[in-house]
C-alpha cells in the first residue's frame, strides 16, 4: 500500500512539474512575442514536453495565454486591495453625509484599479486578448471560470469602497462597480487609447470614475 501510494504521489508531482513548466514557457514566450506570434508547439517545445501533453492542460493557446493572464491578474487585485485599505486606513475613503459624493472613495477605487490597470497593459496584445476572451469565450472552461471569478473579486472590492460614501447604497454601489469595470475594460482594450502612457489611461479613467459618481447622487 504504501509503495502504491509514492506511485501516485511521484505521478502527481510529475504532473504538476509538466504544469509548471509549460506555465513557464507559455509566459516566456508570450512575453516576448506576443500571443498572435507563438504557436502552441513552441510551447511544448520549450516546455519539453509532447504536443499531445501540453493538450492535457490546455487544449488552446486562449486556454495557455488564459492560465498566464490569471496568475498576474491575481497578483494585480491583491497589490489593488491592499493599496485601496492603506489609502481608507488613512482616512481617505471615509466619506462623511456633508461630504462630497464620491468625494472620499475616489482614489481608494484608483488606487485599487491602478495595478489592475497596469497588469491588463504590461504587453497590450496579450491584455487585450485575455479579456476579450474573458467576455466572449466559453465561460464553463475551467481557466475562464477562474478568470471570471478574478473580475468578480475585482467588481466586489471596488463595490465595497463604494459603499463607505455615505451617499451610495448597497445596490447603486454594485450597479456602479460593473459600471466602473467596463470602463476599465474600455479603456485598457479600445484601439484609440493603445499608444497611451499607463498614467495617460489612469487618468482618463479616473474622471470617467469621477464623473459616474457625482451626477446621479447629487441630484
Amino acid at each position: 500500500m504504501g509503495r502504491g501510494h509514492m506511485s501516485a504521489g511521484r505521478r502527481e508531482w510529475a504532473k504538476q512539474a509538466k504544469r509548471e513548466r509549460i506555465m513557464t514557457a507559455a509566459r516566456e514566450l508570450f512575453a516576448e512575442h506576443g500571443v498572435s506570434g507563438v504557436t502552441t508547439q513552441q510551447i511544448a517545445h520549450r516546455a519539453d514536453v509532447a504536443i499531445g501533453t501540453l493538450y492535457l492542460y490546455a487544449s488552446t493557446k486562449a486556454e495557455l495565454l488564459i492560465m498566464v493572464q490569471n496568475e498576474k491578474f491575481a497578483a494585480a487585485i491583491d497589490v489593488g486591495l491592499a493599496s485601496a485599505n492603506a489609502a481608507v486606513g488613512q482616512g481617505v475613503g471615509l466619506a462623511s453625509a456633508n461630504a462630497a459624493v464620491g468625494q472620499g472613495v475616489l482614489e481608494p477605487v484608483v488606487a485599487l484599479i491602478r495595478p489592475v490597470v497596469e497588469c491588463v497593459r504590461e504587453h497590450i496584445e496579450n491584455g487585450r486578448t485575455y479579456l476579450h476572451e474573458l467576455v466572449f469565450g466559453d465561460p464553463a472552461e475551467p481557466y475562464r471560470q477562474a478568470g471570471l471569478a478574478l473580475a468578480g473579486r475585482l467588481e466586489n472590492g471596488i463595490t465595497g469602497l463604494l459603499t463607505r460614501d455615505a451617499h451610495i447604497g448597497a445596490a447603486d454601489a454594485a450597479t456602479l462597480a460593473r459600471v466602473i469595470t467596463a470602463i476599465i475594460h474600455l479603456s485598457t482594450t479600445a484601439t484609440v487609447y493603445l499608444h497611451h502612457s499607463d498614467e495617460a489611461v489612469l487618468a482618463d479613467i479616473r474622471d470617467q470614475i469621477h464623473a459616474t459618481l457625482a451626477p446621479g447622487h447629487a441630484a
